[in-house]
């Protein structure tokens, strides 16, 4: 059997209030291309040429939000690169708390929300389609830890 391909990388991150006990995640709302614009995402964006994935998420979320972040547990996906978003790229995702900076939409949004992490996140914004599992692993992931 022929391996997959490489897919263009993506990184991004699940902004909490707080990494030890999230209760609330920052979703952001694309303002483009036309096709996404006014849909709801996780920040970040592609890895460049001969960035680290970690390196990549960290400039990510400079450039698109001004802040500094820390990052947290792994939201992994059930492709090898992360969370297949289309036939041309995938997304390594990671739940992140804000270090720094108060976030503003600098680039690719025209709107932030600090929404509740719970079941409501599924209906008070609609996300990107390829976003949308990505949203069921980190409530998923939330409700695991709190049972610990």
């Amino acid at each position: 059997m022929a391996e997959a391909p490489v897919l263009k990388q993506i990184v991004a991150v699940a902004i909490v209030d707080d990494l030890a006990a999230p209760a609330k995640l920052l979703a952001a709302r694309r303002n483009r291309p036309e096709a996404l614009a006014g849909l709801w995402e996780f920040p970040g964006g592609k890895v460049e040429p001969g960035e680290s994935e970690i390196a990549a998420v960290h400039r990510e979320l400079g450039e698109e939000l001004g802040v500094a972040i820390t990052l947290g547990a792994a939201i992994p996906g059930p492709h090898r690169q992360g969370w297949q978003l289309n036939e041309k790229a995938a997304m390594r995702m990671w739940f992140a708390q804000i270090t720094e900076g108060e976030p503003d939409t600098l680039d690719g949004h025209d709107q932030l929300a600090w929404l509740d992490l719970d079941d409501s996140l599924h209906g008070i914004v609609e996300w990107i389609p390829a976003d949308a599992p990505i949203v069921a692993a980190c409530l998923e992931q939330v409700r695991a830890r709190a049972t610990q």
